[in-house]
């Protein structure tokens, strides 16, 4: 972080890597990055209905979940097992305030609405978790993270009035608007893949904002930047917000996904399937709960009819996700992204090596 002391406090340094990464990010853009940019673009004319909605759309959904998980423990140290119960709550606020099948619970407001008021709650309701679990570090985060998932759980779970109890709430209306229905597979997945794609720019340019390099700052030596002049718990509780408000985002467009949202969609399994997403794909890059989402979606989808043609049981998927987890993280902490660092390094090692030799020849 280039940050310089002067009379005791901190300033920027007069040559910003942020304005250097912004005036010529056209130079930056990798050719494999540009060509993965064109086949999600075009995916619709490569792939059928069921591979947009039921793999692409969960990825990105799911991938935007893993990203404000991501965000908390990559840039700021903080583990966190509530993101995907923040992402439910705005789930069920979006089905309480719009329009659903349970007209007892549902107050019918039109999507336009019910929206932005289930973003707005939702942000709040991580942003107040965020101030609770702040003031804690390490393992401890992570339980009080860990029981406002479970409590939240066990509320949805039990209460008729507001949240229908166990069986949820179903037939959530999704948006229409410009001719459009905007749960159509090709509608929706370029729905999630723009709102995707909006949210890794948002956390990719948090990262190099001031905001972000003093985050990181924190996260590194929370008593050096303490003593430089800089709010500690403001800018761990400010990085809960934008995480909670990505982890929204993705709840909103999980109940559009499914037409309905039940206490399952908040269990602990599923908060913890976020962090598996997250560390599989790396946590030090906001690319890498996105590839992560990706293989969680593929082997959910598809290894219940694996196990069942090898004749195992197919509720046992778990256990092919846990295995892959084991796997990676045994030879990658940092995830497949660490892997793709380390293949790369390697590679450009050899190269440097061979041309070392020839010079020597």
């Amino acid at each position: 972080m280039a940050m310089v002391e002067n009379s005791g406090r901190p300033q920027t340094s007069p040559v910003p890597v942020v304005g250097e990464a912004s005036t010529d990010w056209t130079q930056r853009i990798h050719p494999a990055a540009a060509l993965v940019v064109v086949i999600l673009l075009i995916m619709p004319l490569l792939a059928n209905e069921f591979i947009l909605f039921q793999i692409f759309s969960w990825s990105f959904i799911l991938g935007m979940i893993g990203l404000s998980l991501m965000f908390l423990a990559g840039y700021g140290g903080m583990v966190s097992l509530a993101q995907m119960t923040i992402a439910g709550f705005a789930g069920y606020m979006v089905s309480i305030f719009g329009v659903s099948g349970v007209a007892s619970v549902s107050l019918g407001w039109p999507w336009w609405l019910a929206m932005p008021m289930a973003l707005a709650l939702g942000t709040l309701f991580g942003t107040i978790a965020g101030a609770i679990a702040v003031r804690t570090e390490g393992i401890y985060t992570l339980m009080i993270t860990l029981a406002i998932a479970s409590a939240f759980y066990y509320f949805t779970n039990q209460n008729y009035a507001i949240f229908n109890g166990h069986t949820g709430i179903n037939s959530v209306a999704t948006p229409h608007f410009w001719g459009v229905d905007w749960r159509a597979p090709i509608a929706f997945y370029y729905l999630t893949l723009g709102l995707a794609a909006a949210s890794y720019a948002a956390a990719n340019y948090l990262s190099r904002a001031p905001f972000g390099l003093a985050l990181q700052g924190v996260r590194d030596n929370p008593r050096r930047m303490a003593a430089l002049g800089f709010n500690v718990n403001a800018h761990r509780v400010g990085a809960y917000v934008f995480a909670s408000l990505v982890a929204a985002i993705g709840g909103v467009l999980l109940v559009w996904s499914n037409g309905q949202i039940s206490p399952g969609t908040v269990s602990v399994d599923a908060a913890i399937d976020i962090l598996i997403i997250a560390v599989v794909g790396g946590v030090s890059r906001p690319i890498g709960p996105f590839i992560g989402a990706l293989i969680y979606t593929v082997l959910h989808t598809f290894a219940f009819s694996f196990l069942i043609a090898i004749g195992l049981d197919g509720n046992r998927f778990r256990l092919l996700i846990g295995l892959g987890f084991l796997v990676i993280v045994f030879f990658s902490p940092d995830g497949i992204i660490g892997l793709w660092e380390r293949w790369r390094n390697r590679g450009a090692g050899a190269n440097s090596a061979a041309r070392g030799g020839g010079g020597h020849g």
